[in-house]
């Protein structure tokens, strides 16, 4: 089953409550949250008290993205805030397998995210540990960037390893998905869609996701 997880990066924040809403009631699975330091990435978002709000207002499964540095020291503030996954990048640990079993052990399904130029021999000795891959498809740090191609051969690469290990771990591809792409992404193997601008800076952006899904139905 595709999944769509609307990123609230490019999301009204004055209205935040307003825009989750909508996008719950428009079909949406999870709530994307790029949660930024200006350090890892050239930009800085939001932190765990943010999420511990939306955990108020959304029934949203709440997909946390934590582009920051040394994750070790959050992962704790954000399982506690209300994220349901979190996601760590495999450039931002020097203890992946050890980020991973923390993430584990405060309740949260445990995600590694891959940077355009990260190769797939990095999650060799620890795919069989993670509940999800992100893929980047652009480079992280800012919303409403180009699609870059070449994921699509990484995202058809690393279904192949997951079904040669007989494993069921969800693929997030994110960056740049859009009505006109996404069928392509998903026939690869994606199966879990972020989408910030596509959808946020749609002219309708419930419509904008009732068009995505009819993308990829079969």
């Amino acid at each position: 089953m595709i999944k769509l997880a609307p990123s609230i990066l490019s999301a009204d924040f004055a209205n935040l409550e307003r825009d989750i809403k909508m996008i719950e009631q428009a079909g949406a699975e999870l709530l994307h949250i790029d949660v930024m330091d200006g350090h890892f990435v050239p930009n800085i978002t939001i932190g765990a008290p943010v999420v511990k709000s939306l955990k108020k207002v959304s029934s949203l499964v709440l997909d946390v993205h934590l582009m920051i540095s040394a994750p070790e020291n959050y992962i704790k503030d954000f399982a506690e805030a209300g994220a349901d996954i979190i996601t760590v990048h495999a450039e931002a640990a020097t203890h992946l397998h050890r980020l991973i079993q923390m993430i584990k052990k405060e309740g949260c399904k445990a995600a590694v995210a891959l940077n355009p130029a990260t190769p797939l021999n990095v999650l060799d000795y620890v795919l069989e540990d993670l509940d999800m891959v992100l893929i980047m498809s652009v480079n992280p740090g800012f919303g409403g960037q180009k699609f870059i191609p070449s994921a699509l051969d990484k995202i058809k690469k690393l279904r192949s390893m997951i079904r040669e290990r007989g494993l069921h771990i969800d693929i997030q591809v994110d960056g740049g998905v859009g009505i006109d792409n996404i069928a392509e992404v998903t026939s690869c193997g994606g199966n879990i869609i972020v989408a910030g601008s596509a959808i946020f800076n749609a002219p309708d952006p419930t419509m904008a996701i009732k068009k995505m899904k009819e993308a990829v139905r079969v």
